[in-house]
């Protein structure tokens, strides 16, 4: 079965954005972002840490797409869902940050809307990589996609901190976690035990 992967995204107006934008930032990445472009997947990582370098990780290393299709999108504010290997300048970037992630916000919603359908149509399975606990992401794609859309149960009580962690020791480990149709599932739960450290003699799980 074929299987694709929608990254929510790192916050586009948040402290680790702003330096990224500086004019007078020095690092590679933000010169790479000021001088042509970096990939979104990438800079997205830079924006957030943990959580999305786990879901850029994970999408990369378990998607199996179609052929002509990218393994991974990340959901924008106001231009639909981006291939995570898609470059994006630092313009578009401050332009996402005009924008409000908002079920009802149609700058939002009708990109999007567009978007999933297109991959709707490619007849794979996809899996929400994202927070199922409030509506500015299920509601959209649900609308579409209905029992179709999945997640990792595993995520469900989790911090944003923990699911990066867990993500990141799935690829280690090449165990990808299961999935259940978002519909129906309970999206508020009881925060789980917390990730066993990785130790030097065995080999983190997932």
């Amino acid at each position: 079965m074929n299987r694709l992967f929608i990254l929510s995204p790192a916050n586009v107006a948040g402290l680790r954005a702003r330096l990224i934008l500086r004019e007078e930032a020095a690092f590679p990445l933000a010169v790479r972002l000021r001088d042509g472009g970096a990939p979104i997947g990438e800079v997205m990582s830079f924006m957030s840490g943990l959580y999305f370098r786990g879901k850029h990780s994970y999408s990369r290393t378990f998607a199996r797409p179609p052929a002509g299709v990218a393994g991974a999108w990340v959901v924008t504010t106001n231009r639909g869902l981006w291939p995570a290997e898609e470059v994006v300048t630092s313009r578009q970037l401050r332009d996402f940050a005009t924008g409000d992630i908002d079920a009802e916000d149609p700058r939002y919603r009708r990109p999007l809307v567009a978007d999933v359908k297109r991959l709707a149509r490619s007849g794979a399975e996809i899996v929400l990589l994202g927070s199922i606990a409030t509506g500015k992401y299920v509601d959209v794609l649900t609308e579409i996609l209905g029992e179709r859309l999945l997640f990792p149960p595993a995520f469900v009580g989790r911090g944003d901190m923990s699911r990066g962690g867990l993500l990141l020791r799935c690829v280690e480990s090449g165990t990808e976690l299961p999935y259940a149709p978002v519909v129906g599932a309970i999206r508020h739960g009881k925060r789980p035990a917390r990730l066993m450290q990785p130790t030097k003699t065995r080999r983190p799980t997932c």
